[in-house]
């Protein structure tokens, strides 16, 4: 994990502000995923296609092999003969990782009958168990679907983290870690999170996989 931190800070020393806020996101993402915990993801605009992206490292290999365990793939070739021996070569340990973008059926629905400020809170108090993780990506801190997704968190125990810049927006006071960036302009403080996430997401794949790179 501190290896990560600090190629990242080598790369990018302007983030130094935040590298204590990282690697408490590492290991509370670490912990979560050794107890089968979920990781919950929203935003809006650019930061909802970061959410995608985020929870696309966890559910499959980002950098290291993630090859299922000997006795998954001698039971997958029991079962299913040849398509068994593809299925375990191929499949690969994920991690549980749910964007609440991801529901394009379900967020026109409620958006249309009852409020869209409510989409990200309504799945997460469906969906989420106490113990769980909500990162909520606002640049500026104040986007109000992310504010009540975090309030509906309180409400079921689930961590939460904010991802966002320098501009102190009202989501800031019901997250439990705050990485805030050192911008104000939107797509500078965009350009920021990405490499704090991809460190976040090498890190945690090193304590949860180890093994080879890909």
């Amino acid at each position: 994990m501190e290896n990560q931190i600090e190629k990242l800070l080598n790369r990018y020393p302007v983030l130094e502000s935040c590298s204590a806020a990282i690697e408490k996101t590492v290991e509370e993402l670490t912990g979560l995923f050794r107890s089968n915990g979920t990781f919950f993801t929203c935003g809006n605009g650019g930061s909802a296609a970061d959410c995608d992206h985020i929870c696309g490292e966890f559910l499959k290999g980002f950098v290291l092999r993630r090859e299922l365990p000997e006795h998954e793939q001698a039971k997958l070739e029991e079962l299913f003969g040849e398509d068994g021996v593809l299925l375990g070569e191929r499949l690969q340990r994920g991690l549980r990782a749910i964007s609440l973008l991801s529901h394009p059926g379900f967020t026109s629905a409620f958006c249309n009958d009852v409020d869209p400020n409510l989409v990200f809170a309504q799945q997460l108090y469906a969906l989420g168990t106490p113990g769980d993780i909500l990162l909520g990506i606002s640049t500026g801190g104040g986007a109000v679907n992310v504010r009540y997704a975090m309030m509906a968190a309180k409400l079921k125990k689930i961590k939460t983290i904010l991802l966002t810049g320098s501009k102190h927006g009202a989501c800031e006071r019901y997250a439990d870690i705050v990485i805030a960036v050192p911008e104000t302009e939107t797509y500078r403080i965009q350009e920021l999170h990405l490499p704090v996430y991809h460190a976040i997401c090498l890190a945690v794949e090193e304590n949860m996989f180890g093994g080879v790179s890909l």
